[in-house]
């Protein structure tokens, strides 16, 4: 090994520590700030590193694309409000998740154009790289569009629904399988590629507005595998580490909202149990809902600790309200 892969080895072990450390410090609200800073600069160097050591030829449009992503980025940190971190988050998951599938399509293209053959696991690699992230892609911004109120936060179904998902998600790995131990044809794979942005959608669209913050955890965890996929498709270490911490994370999270929800993941996905648009007060306040807000005074103090003046809900909860919670009265 020589000195530079030596130095990138080490580099790409600082930074996977780096991330760790930051989501230990994540876990808690009074140091996620400083675990999301460590985060951060554990991406920073592992970025510099990959630029140094891939023997980049031109350096010009991957200067766009970091002038352009930090610009994005710090007008949102900036304009979205903490109340909307939600969409932000599905909004992201997106953008991984169709980063990780362009990188899957354009390798399998480059394969193709070249007339060569990729190894079975590159393949396979491709393949999961570019299911998962379409899939992620769509589905993360149908959850957007519900929690943003593009889209209606009722279940969206139709009869026949669950079998057409099953038809889809028959038809890709069948196709999948065929390009794996067959033929790679570059037609099939546009093909599988159609059949999982068509899916995303169908995929979250029964799912309630309720449930979203739900969903959107769980395509985190898609978005990570999905990097991961990449990282053995471009044969890059902390890109394989990057997405395996963000998908056993977003799936431990899923399971952990799951569980304070006192449901299923599989009750959550396949029940079409969340109705209805979920908004503040004023939401409810215009959709004919009786409001009931608690002043500063009236506080109790599970509120303590909370920059809100008020909370507002639908005064038919308040009876169940004070019945689950004794220290109120």
């Amino acid at each position: 090994m020589s000195v530079i892969e030596t130095i990138t080895a080490l580099s790409y072990l600082l930074a996977a520590s780096l991330f760790i450390i930051g989501l230990k410090y994540m876990s808690s609200p009074a140091t996620a700030r400083k675990g999301n800073l460590i985060a951060g600069i554990g991406m920073l160097l592992a970025i510099i590193v990959t630029l140094l050591d891939r023997q980049i030829v031109s350096f010009s449009w991957i200067f766009a694309g970091i002038l352009i992503g930090s610009a994005v980025g710090a007008v949102a940190a900036y304009r979205v409000h903490m109340t909307a971190m939600p969409q932000m988050v599905g909004a992201f998951n997106g953008f991984g998740g169709g980063a990780s599938a362009l990188v899957a399509v354009a390798e399998f293209y480059r394969a193709v154009q070249l007339g060569g053959t990729h190894r079975l696991d590159t393949l396979i690699s491709i393949l999961l790289g570019v299911i998962i992230g379409t899939v992620t892609f769509t589905g993360s911004f149908v959850a957007f569009g519900k929690l943003q109120g593009f889209i209606s936060g009722a279940p969206i179904t139709f009869r026949g629904q669950k079998v057409l998902n099953s038809l889809l998600l028959a038809a890709m790995v069948g196709l999948s399988v065929y390009l794996a131990a067959f033929d790679t044809n570059l037609p099939l794979f546009l093909i599988v590629t159609a059949l999982a942005f068509l899916y995303g959608i169908l995929f979250v669209i029964p799912i309630g507005g309720a449930d979203m913050p739900v969903v959107i955890s769980l395509l985190n965890s898609f978005s990570g595998l999905a990097a991961a996929a990449a990282g053995f498709v471009v044969e890059n270490n902390i890109l394989i580490i990057a997405g395996t911490l963000v998908g056993s994370a977003g799936l431990i999270l899923t399971q952990i909202m799951c569980k304070a929800m006192n449901r299923s993941l599989s009750n959550v996905l396949f029940s079409a149990f969340g109705t209805g648009d979920e908004g503040g007060g004023a939401d409810a306040a215009s959709a004919g809902l009786a409001v009931r807000t608690l002043s500063k005074r009236k506080r109790r103090p599970w509120l303590w600790g909370t920059r809100s003046r008020s909370l507002s809900y639908p005064a038919t909860a308040w009876p169940l309200l004070r019945r689950s919670m004794p220290c109120a009265n």
